[in-house]
């Protein structure tokens, strides 16, 4: 509480693949409906550009504080989609920016990532797998981060949507080819989502969206998993690899939770219905848990414990860094 009994108000940012998500929020809550720029913040040479998010950002943040009739927030969180990787400029210029542009002094950067665990386990000790279009598993024991695979579509991203997606494009092919392990069933479906399969790779791999143009094949394969025994034997694949990459993250003692949080999931049972056999499997130790809320809920957690204190996360420069303005 603030020293007039106040809840501190704090902002909340999602920065993903569709633009960014905005909110202020309280006690833990969002208090607006979120604003959204439509823009993916843009990456350049020194990664992601910190410049063009704050272009996006500030005038957001000004409208939504105006419209609340607020101050200052207490805090702000933000959580970015290639962070660990790509975040060096908005680890050096985002905290001292923010001061200037909205009078903050407290602000935490973290990977999506970080965000999706927040939302979905809060500051509990244990695992999350987000899959979408990709897929990446995070795992925490409250004193260090543990991540694996989101190495993207050509190196990894083992089981997720693109994953999926490339499989099940390929057993079409094989069915054409008069190969092994193809699918007519897929092959059908390949051909009324894209045509002439013999045509697909020339209008496929000039694609700079490649990965998202795989994933949307993802929900053909499930479609085709209670017939086709090509689509349940990818379908079972994938949950292997998800597994794997939980169990390579989850805290080995005590009973951390597991959860599932992301698009792909709402393939339903084709998918979870392997998946939980295979957590089960895995990761025997763990609790199943349903995910509490979503990558902007993360960050409202995040910039609320910000705002009150310190983050029960871990701290770490790639993960989630916290940043403390000198008074």
């Amino acid at each position: 509480m603030t020293a007039n009994g106040a809840a501190p108000v704090v902002l909340a940012v999602d920065s993903g693949g569709s633009g960014l998500r905005v909110v202020l929020a309280s006690e833990g809550r969002a208090r607006t409906a979120a604003l959204v720029s439509g823009q993916p913040v843009r990456t350049g040479p020194r990664g992601i550009d910190a410049g063009h998010l704050l272009e996006q950002l500030v005038p957001m943040a000004r409208q939504l504080l105006d419209d609340a009739g607020s101050g200052p927030p207490r805090a702000v969180a933000i959580g970015a989609t290639g962070f660990a990787s790509m975040g060096d400029q908005m680890r050096a210029e985002l905290p001292d920016a923010l001061g200037r542009e909205l009078g903050v002094r407290r602000v935490a950067l973290a990977a999506d990532a970080v965000t999706a665990y927040a939302g979905a386990l809060g500051a509990r000790a244990g695992a999350v797998v987000a899959g979408g279009t990709g897929l990446i598993a995070i795992g925490t024991d409250l004193k260090s981060w543990r991540r694996a695979d989101g190495w993207g579509h050509l190196l990894g991203d083992c089981g997720g949507g693109a994953w999926i997606g490339r499989a099940g494009l390929e057993a079409a092919l094989r069915a054409h080819d008069g190969r092994p392990g193809g699918s007519a069933q897929l092959l059908a479906r390949a051909e009324e989502r894209f045509g002439p399969v013999a045509s697909l790779p020339g209008r496929l791999y000039p694609r700079t969206d490649r990965a998202a143009v795989l994933a949307s094949f993802a929900p053909e394969v499930a479609a085709c998993a209670e017939a086709d025994p090509v689509a349940v034997e990818v379908l079972r694949t994938a949950a292997r690899h998800m597994a794997d990459s939980a169990a390579a993250v989850c805290p080995a003692s005590g009973e951390p939770g597991v959860a599932l949080t992301g698009g792909l999931f709402r393939m339903g049972a084709p998918l979870l219905v392997p998946l939980e056999a295979e957590l089960a499997e895995r990761v025997p130790h763990a609790r199943r848990v349903a995910a509490e809320g979503d990558p902007l809920h993360g960050a409202v957690r995040i910039a609320t414990e910000l705002a009150e204190g310190v983050p029960v996360l871990p701290d770490n420069e790639r993960m989630l860094h916290v940043h403390l303005a000198e008074t």
